[in-house]
């Protein structure tokens, strides 16, 4: 066999489970998956006893840019994700201006990200009133889905679908066999709950209960229901919601969830008033409800784990609850953040393949990504398990030094990324940009 390179570890997590092997490199993608021992004529990276991991896939990432680029941009965004293992992004449409709402402003954010890009960049359009038209030329432009909110999304350049809005965009996307991902908030359950200002914790967590999940999550099963269509309820917070997504894949609806490291990894009795970093929407809530989330991923009801990466410049996240910029800054910080607490509750590697690399991808129609296997790009992330590290923001790669996680003792050290064969980050310093932009067809 002829091959470009091998890396070899006593740890490569294949779909099948986690075994010593030789994996094969040509071209930039996996030509083979081989006993360890294997010998063959061609550069050798040994890794040891560190774990190969699939380059893991990130489909919920805010870049900003172009137009908020002092919040995130596409070099520092994909550094960050270099550095922590992931080699796949699908950019959001909000955040940035123009939005990703037309077939135009796509080609604007493309234009940004060309030449820029660290890691292989995909790119979500946007579903917002008025935008009809512009769905099935976004749809053949190549994006591989469409956003929507039900509740306001924070910027005012991208409304939530209000009234009979959700079901015409369903209802179009569903013709188009695409996809529909939904900020799945119930904006009345939102008007009606308190909205109390101020620096307590548990007053914000009051003005996002769990019912208006549970609300809008039934609202978008009927409609999918009735449409046959694909929907994705993006960044699940509330495990009260779970029963509903269950039962809807019982009956054949086309339904898939995720969740996020926040709402997996921290708890609303440990979040400091005043402590902003914590804010995201929906809210992170009470430990009882993060277990059941665990729970729902090792049953299949959630199907995969991604960051919601949603930075912002420092001076916006003020001790005001009620007026901080909700978003959670976790690109790079993914994969030990969750390993740490997998691992604590007896989890494996190979699960952590499956909700970080091998569900995103299924969700996106990304074939060549999510495996080690055959066929597959050559996307690795290599991982130390057992070294730890704390988190010191100013040594992350994303723009502005805030996290949720800083001062945290986190297990899973990212050795080196691999893309398509190349390598493209070590020790947590990413090389040059070699990123592609990928598109659905």
């Amino acid at each position: 066999m002829s091959v470009d390179l091998v890396l070899r570890s006593r740890r490569v997590i294949t779909p099948e489970g986690e075994r010593p092997a030789a994996v094969a490199v040509t071209a930039g993608r996996i030509e083979a998956v081989l006993p360890y021992e294997t010998p063959l004529a061609a550069p050798l990276a040994d890794l040891g006893d560190h774990v190969l991991l699939p380059g893991l896939v990130d489909t919920h990432v805010h870049v900003n840019d172009p137009g908020r680029t002092a919040w995130e941009g596409f070099r520092s965004a994909t550094r960050a994700a270099a550095a922590g293992g992931v080699t796949t992004i699908v950019d959001m449409p909000l955040n940035s201006l123009p939005p990703t709402t037309t077939r135009p402003a796509l080609g604007v954010k493309r234009d940004v990200a060309r030449h820029r890009v660290h890691v292989d960049t995909g790119f979500w359009g946007g579903a917002v009133p008025g935008n009809l038209d512009d769905l099935e030329p976004l749809h053949d432009a190549g994006v591989f889905g469409f956003k929507c909110f039900l509740s306001p999304s924070g910027v005012d350049e991208f409304p939530p679908l209000a009234g009979d809005g959700l079901e015409a965009a369903l209802a179009a996307i569903a013709a188009l066999g695409g996809l529909l991902i939904v900020h799945a908030e119930d904006p009345g359950v939102l008007a009606a709950a308190p909205q109390v200002p101020g620096a307590r914790y548990a007053d914000f967590l009051a003005s996002r209960p769990p019912e208006a999940e549970t609300r809008a999550v039934r609202r978008l099963i009927t409609l999918a229901r009735k449409y046959d269509a694909r929907v994705h309820v993006l960044h699940l917070s509330s495990a009260a919601a779970l029963p509903l997504i269950a039962a809807a894949k019982a009956d054949g609806v086309r339904v898939t969830a995720e969740t996020c490291p926040h709402f997996l990894t921290l708890t609303a009795e440990e979040v400091p008033d005043g402590a902003s970093a914590f804010k995201c929407c929906p809210p992170i809530r009470e430990a009882a409800n993060r277990d059941a989330l665990w729970d729902a991923l090792a049953d299949g009801t959630l199907d995969c784990v991604v960051s919601d990466h949603s930075p912002s410049t420092a001076d916006l996240k003020t001790p005001d609850f009620a007026t901080a910029w909700g978003g959670i800054s976790s690109l790079q910080l993914g994969l030990p953040a969750i390993w740490t607490e997998a691992r604590r509750r007896g989890r494996t590697l190979t699960d952590v393949a499956r909700w970080m690399s091998a569900g995103p991808a299924a969700l996106a129609g990304l074939t060549r990504k999510g495996a080690i296997a055959p066929g597959r790009d050559a996307d690795f992330a290599v991982l130390a398990p057992d070294e730890t590290f704390t988190v010191d923001p100013a040594d992350l790669e994303h723009r502005n030094p805030v996290t949720a996680y800083a001062g945290r003792r986190l297990s899973g050290v990212v050795r080196s990324t691999w893309l398509r064969g190349t390598l493209i980050a070590e020790h947590g310093v990413p090389g040059e940009a070699r990123g592609e932009l990928l598109s659905r067809n």
